[in-house]
């Protein structure tokens, strides 16, 4: 399946859905940051996915990172929500969301690092390199936030 993100895109389709979703940052012993080459648009983001009925939202995160990575995490703190009307992301499903995503610090508790049929590849990265990688400016944001060690979660 298919996804294109837009932001602030006058031509970008009606949304007919809202979704809550959680995403994590995750970090190695080395400051690195753990990112996904998501299959559905070849663009690296942070890992995470939709809330299910039987998620909290920190749940959710973790959930999403032993489905994405195959590592289990604990979440440790809050970087932000993100809930800007502009972006919009369309599934080649007819599905167009409105996500609200909340976004979340974790540290790596086990597990393996193991691709999942959602990306294509898994890497740590340290943030000097974060610019050379094509990525949307929403996940930007969300790790721009992070670096920042704000006193206080985004909130927006």
């Amino acid at each position: 399946m298919g996804r294109t993100e837009f932001y602030d895109d006058p031509h970008a389709p009606e949304p007919n859905s809202l979704v809550v979703a959680a995403s994590a940052v995750v970090t190695d012993g080395h400051g690195r940051i753990l990112l996904q080459r998501r299959r559905d648009n070849d663009l690296w983001a942070l890992p995470g996915g939709a809330m299910e009925m039987a998620d909290s939202l920190p749940g959710a995160a973790v959930r999403e990172v032993r489905e994405e990575t195959g590592l289990d995490i604990e979440i440790t703190g809050l970087v932000g929500t993100y809930t800007d009307p502009r972006h919009i992301i369309a599934y080649s499903d007819g599905e167009v969301r409105r996500q609200f995503n909340v976004c979340f610090t974790a540290r790596i508790r086990g597990g393996e690092l193991t691709i999942s049929e959602e990306s294509t590849e898994l890497r740590f990265v340290p943030p000097e390199a974060l610019p050379d990688l094509p990525m949307h400016h929403t996940q930007q944001l969300r790790i721009r936030h992070f670096l920042q060690h704000r006193d206080q979660p985004y909130l927006g």
